[in-house]
C-alpha cells in the first residue's frame, strides 16, 4: 500500500491554514499555530499515532484563539476523510484507555462517515498556557465533522487540566491509528454490511 498523504488548505477572512497530513507515517511533525500548548497537543497526536503532520496556522490571535483551534480541527477532519478515500480495507473502528498521571482518558471512534461527538471530560481552568479549555471540545467537534467520524472522549479520572487534555489528544491519536491501519482478511472491502461508508 501507498502512503496514504494528503495536503489541505483552507483560507477565510479569520485563518489561513495549510496542512499536510500522511496517515502511514512515523510520528514526526512541524507545527506552528501560533498557540503554544495547542502545538504541544497537535505534535503529541501526530507522535502517538504514527502520523506526520506539517501544519502553518495564521489565525486572528489579536480575537481570541477560537477561530485558529476550530479551524484547524476542520482542516484535519477534511484531511483524515480525503486520506482514507473508499476506507476499503481499513479496521474502521477504534479505541484506546490512556493513563497520563493522575489522569485517564478513553476515546473511541468510528469512521462511519455519519458525524457525531460525545465528549465528557471535567475541565476546572479556562487556559491551559495560552489555549482556551472550551476549545478542547470544539476542536474536536471539528474534527469529527470534517472527517464524518463518531467520536467518543471521555475523562475515567483526573484532576491536572493539562495532564486530561494531552491524555484525549493522545488517545485520540491512538484510536485513530487503530482505526485507519488496514486488515488483510477485509481484502480491500470497505467492513460495512451496506458496502459503503
Amino acid at each position: 500500500m501507498s502512503d496514504r498523504l494528503v495536503t489541505v488548505s483552507r483560507k477565510t477572512s479569520e485563518t489561513d491554514i495549510s496542512l499536510e497530513l500522511n496517515l502511514d507515517g512515523r510520528g514526526i511533525a512541524e507545527v506552528d499555530t501560533g498557540i503554544g500548548f495547542f502545538d504541544h497537543m497537535l505534535n503529541s497526536f501526530a507522535k502517538h499515532g504514527f502520523f506526520d503532520l506539517k501544519l502553518t496556522v495564521k489565525g486572528d490571535l489579536f480575537v481570541d484563539s477560537h477561530h485558529t483551534i476550530e479551524d484547524t480541527g476542520i482542516v484535519l477532519g477534511q484531511a483524515i476523510s480525503k486520506a482514507l478515500e473508499s476506507k476499503a480495507g481499513i479496521n474502521r473502528f477504534g479505541s484506546f484507555l490512556l493513563p497520563m498521571d493522575d489522569a485517564l482518558v478513553m476515546c473511541a471512534l468510528d469512521l462511519s462517515g455519519r458525524p457525531y461527538l460525545v465528549y465528557d471530560l471535567d475541565l476546572s481552568v479556562q487556559q491551559v498556557g495560552y489555549m482556551d479549555t472550551e476549545m478542547v471540545k470544539e476542536f474536536f467537534y471539528a474534527v469529527s465533522y470534517g472527517a464524518g467520524m463518531n467520536l467518543h472522549i471521555k475523562q475515567i479520572s483526573g484532576q491536572n487540566n493539562h495532564h486530561i487534555i494531552e491524555a484525549a489528544f493522545k488517545a485520540f491519536a491512538k484510536a485513530l491509528d487503530i482505526a485507519t491501519m488496514y486488515d488483510k482478511r477485509l481484502e480491500g472491502q470497505i467492513l460495512s454490511t451496506k458496502g459503503s461508508l
